[in-house]
C-alpha cells in the first residue's frame, strides 16, 4: 500500500490504521505544498475499494478505475491548481515518446490522470443546479474526446499529431480551470455531494462512497458551517479525506472531528528523486536542476517567478513614489495574469517587497492594513472572479490611499 508516496512517514501509520479497521470516516491530511496530500488521499481512495489487498500493482475493476480517475464512487472538490502539473505531464508524454522511451506508457498514464485531477471537480453532480454546468460541458466533450485518442492500449498518433492533441487538451484545461473552477469552495458544492452521498450505492466495496476535498481550508464562512454540519452527522458509508497546507485556517470543531495525518517537507535531494522518478527529468533554472517540485512546476509557467516578482516590485515601488502603474502595460507583461496562480505569485511579491515596514511600529501597522487590502484583492480575483485589470485599478487606488493617510511611509519603508 502507498507504494507511490515517496518520502512520508505517515503513510505507515495510515495503512496501519486500515488494515486493523480503525481508520474513522473523516481524516485530514495536513502539511506543505507538494508533499503529496493529495496523491496520497486519492491512493486512500483506491485502497478502501480495492477487492484485494489493496497493492499498488492490484488490477481488480475497482483498482483500474481508480488509477484512471473514473471511478463513479468519487467525488473530488476544492480549489487547486492543476494546469502546470498538466504541462509538465504533457511535455513528459511528448519527450518520451520522439524517444521511444520505456517511460513512454508511464508518462502516457501520468498525463492522462494530470488532466483528470482537473476534470474530475467538474463532475455534474457537484454542479447541479449551476448556470456554468452548460457553459463548460463542451469543454469537458472535448477534452474526453481527445484523451480518448491516447487511452492505454491504442497506439499512439505520430510525434505531430501526438503534440496537436495534447496541445489542444492543455488549451481546453488552461480555459476549464481559469474560467469555471472555483478558488473557495462554495456551498452549493457542499449541498450538492451532501445528497450524492446520501444516496444508496450499488457499488462493489459495500456502497463505501468517498468525498476528497482538496484545500479544504479555503471555503467562506457558510460553506464551513455546512461541511461542520455534515461531519456531524455523517452519510452511512461515507468517507471525507481533507486535505490543507493551512491548518490553523480551519475551523476548531472542523479539526475536532478529524483525524489528522502529517505530511512533512521533502528534502530537496528527496524532491529532485521524485521529479526524475515521475516526470523522467530534473528541470532547468539557469543550468542548474531544480531544487523543489513547485519549482519545477513553476518552470512551465508562460512567465518566469522572478519576471512576477519584478512587475510586483516595480508596481509597488511606483505606488510608494506616488506614480500611477500602467496597469495594462502590467497585465501584458504577466500574460493576463494566466493560468491563475501568476496572480498569487504577483500578490506574493508584493507582500515580500513591503517587509521593509516591519521596522517599526508605524510601519508595521501600514503593513498589517496593506496585507488585508492585498487579501481582499486576492479574493476578488480568485473568489469573485473579478477582471485582474479592474482589481488592479482598485488596488491601485487603495494602496495610494494608504500610503496618504500615513504620510507616505511606503517611499521610506520599502524593502531594501
Amino acid at each position: 500500500m502507498f507504494d507511490n508516496i515517496i518520502s512520508q512517514n505517515s503513510t505507515e501509520l495510515l495503512c496501519d490504521d486500515i488494515l486493523k479497521n480503525r481508520l474513522p470516516g473523516s481524516i485530514l491530511f495536513h502539511g506543505p505544498a507538494a508533499s503529496g496530500k493529495f496523491s496520497c488521499a486519492l491512493e486512500t481512495a483506491r485502497v478502501l475499494s480495492c477487492e484485494k489487498k489493496g497493492d499498488w500493482t492490484c488490477t481488480c475493476s475497482n483498482c483500474l478505475k481508480h488509477k484512471a480517475l473514473v471511478s463513479q464512487n468519487v467525488l473530488i472538490t476544492g480549489p487547486g491548481n492543476k494546469i502546470l502539473e498538466i504541462n509538465a505531464a504533457k511535455n513528459s508524454l511528448l519527450v518520451m515518446n520522439i524517444q521511444n522511451s520505456r517511460h513512454l506508457e508511464a508518462s502516457r498514464y501520468l498525463f492522462i490522470r494530470a488532466v483528470r485531477k482537473l476534470t474530475s471537480r467538474f463532475s455534474p453532480v457537484l454542479w447541479e443546479g449551476e448556470d456554468k454546468l452548460a457553459k463548460f460541458s463542451p469543454l469537458l466533450e472535448s477534452i474526453n474526446d481527445n484523451l480518448e485518442l491516447i487511452q492505454p492500449g491504442r497506439v499512439l498518433p505520430d510525434d505531430s499529431d501526438l503534440r496537436k492533441i495534447v496541445d489542444e487538451i492543455v488549451k481546453d484545461c488552461e480555459k476549464l480551470e481559469s474560467s469555471f473552477l472555483y478558488d473557495s469552495l462554495p456551498l452549493s458544492q457542499i449541498r450538492n455531494f451532501s445528497s450524492w452521498a446520501h444516496l444508496t450505492s450499488g457499488s462493489s466495496n459495500n456502497g463505501k462512497k468517498i468525498i476528497i476535498i482538496e484545500n479544504a481550508d479555503q471555503m467562506m464562512d457558510a460553506s464551513k458551517n455546512a461541511l461542520l454540519k455534515i461531519l456531524e452527522e455523517p452519510p452511512k458509508d461515507t468517507m471525507f479525506i481533507l486535505t490543507t497546507t493551512q491548518k490553523g485556517a480551519m475551523l476548531p470543531t472542523i479539526l475536532s472531528r478529524l483525524r489528522t495525518y502529517s505530511f512533512v517537507e521533502r528534502t530537496i535531494a528527496q524532491q529532485q528523486e521524485l521529479i526524475q522518478r515521475v516526470f523522467h527529468t530534473t528541470g532547468n533554472i539557469n543550468g542548474e536542476p531544480c531544487k523543489t517540485i513547485n519549482e519545477f512546476l513553476q518552470t512551465y509557467l508562460p512567465i518566469t517567478p522572478d519576471a512576477i516578482y519584478g512587475q510586483a516590485e516595480s508596481f509597488f515601488n511606483k505606488i510608494a513614489e506616488g506614480r500611477i502603474p500602467d496597469i495594462p502595460a502590467l497585465v501584458t507583461a504577466c500574460n493576463g495574469f494566466e493560468p491563475r496562480i501568476v496572480f498569487k505569485i504577483f500578490i506574493q511579491g508584493i507582500i515580500d517587497v513591503q517587509k521593509g515596514l516591519m521596522k517599526t511600529g508605524p510601519g508595521a501597522e501600514t503593513s498589517a492594513a496593506l496585507i488585508k487590502i492585498l487579501h481582499e484583492a486576492w479574493n476578488s480575483v480568485t473568489v469573485f472572479n473579478l477582471n485582474p485589470a479592474s482589481v488592479l485599478e482598485e488596488l491601485t487606488r487603495s494602496i495610494m490611499q494608504l500610503n496618504f493617510l500615513n504620510n507616505g511611509i511606503l517611499r521610506y519603508q520599502k524593502s531594501e
